[in-house]
């Protein structure tokens, strides 16, 4: 007997909504013995600000928040408002979480002691990759990656504590602003992304267990520096280009990277003449990435060392990184191995 209309309508009100964040990270608690709630504390810290950042986001061009702040950060790059409002929202939500002794931040030259002397995490970030795309509507995205402290707890945090290798990272992950908010991460225990539903002002789990291809038909990077790259690179690039890979490039990390996660591809940035210790920065946008990459069955490399194998000296350090599908990445070292002449 086929259901009434009536019933057809009381079924697809009552049917599941699908994981919530929240639930997942309570489900997956048992992966981490030698923690009592507190990373999954910072998990739901970093969902509470992307939702605060994401709505600030969507009405910028409204409130008048788009454009420059009229500063530089650190890395000397001109500030957009954004970038000021998505480092306040992160800050604040991970040190009134309690669970973050301290945090780097691509913003902030120095690290940031939160006051919270019994937390066991730092959090390295980078609060809004691809800033100086809003203006065009185009995605940009929030980097983040968790490690434990190395200093004894009730102590002040040191630069021991954040100048750790991507391989002791117990969780990363990224926010993608875009057409859906969406927020990936890893624990070391697979990838999960989860997409917000705004109906409900939940982040649902979208793409569970998520693993990349061996091999992709994508890769991205900035046309513009090609003349810059060693000769194995460009060695490489033109390869791709004879097997009719597809060229993406957003210029948001974030866009560039999930596109590839999801449909297999590789991303570079290599070193460049102009930049010979590469650009993009270690600890919050190189490590996080490289951690769920791995875990997806990709590879990243700075082009002769495992991404996650690098001894960081210093907060911002930077790193040259060529990122994706395990495969794609394998035959990119073998051109640049290749001696030049």
């Amino acid at each position: 007997m086929k259901p009434t209309p009536p019933q057809k309508d009381l079924n697809r009100l009552v049917a599941s909504i699908g994981t919530t964040l929240d639930r997942f990270i309570t489900q997956r608690q048992q992966e981490f013995p030698y923690a009592k709630g507190e990373l999954s504390q910072i998990l739901r810290d970093v969902g509470l600000a992307a939702k605060i950042v994401h709505k600030a986001m969507m009405s910028s061009g409204l409130i008048g928040i788009e454009g420059p702040a009229g500063e530089r950060n650190v890395q000397g790059e001109d500030q957009q408002k954004l970038d000021v409002v998505a480092n306040v929202r992160f800050v604040r939500a991970l040190t009134r979480g309690q669970e973050v002794c301290a945090i780097i931040s691509e913003e902030n030259e120095h690290l940031i002691d939160t006051g919270n002397p019994q937390a066991k995490y730092i959090v390295a970030m980078d609060p809004l990759d691809g800033s100086s795309n809003i203006d065009v509507n185009v995605p940009v995205g929030t980097i983040f990656s968790i490690y434990r402290r190395q200093s004894p707890v009730g102590q002040p945090p040191t630069p021991a504590d954040v100048l750790q290798k991507g391989a002791d990272q117990v969780a990363s992950g990224y926010v993608l602003y875009g057409s859906s908010l969406i927020l990936t991460y890893t624990t070391g225990y697979g990838v999960n992304s989860f997409t917000y539903d705004h109906t409900i002002g939940e982040f649902i789990l979208s793409h569970p267990n998520l693993k990349t291809k061996e091999h992709g038909q994508i890769f991205s990077y900035n046309e513009g520096n090609y003349h810059d790259f060693g000769q194995g690179t460009r060695a490489y690039l033109q390869h791709c280009r004879d097997q009719r890979y597809t060229a993406r490039y957003v210029g948001s990390l974030v866009a560039d990277f999930h596109r590839n996660l999801l449909k297999g591809g590789i991303f570079f940035y290599p070193a460049t003449a102009k930049s010979p210790q590469g650009k993009l920065r270690l600890l919050y946008e190189c490590n996080a990435l490289a951690f769920l990459a791995e875990q997806a069955g990709g590879q990243a490399t700075n082009g002769h060392q495992r991404i996650l194998e690098i001894v960081p000296t210093h907060i911002h350090q930077r790193s040259p990184l060529i990122i994706g599908s395990a495969g794609m990445v394998a035959d990119a070292l073998r051109f640049i191995d290749q001696p030049e002449g």
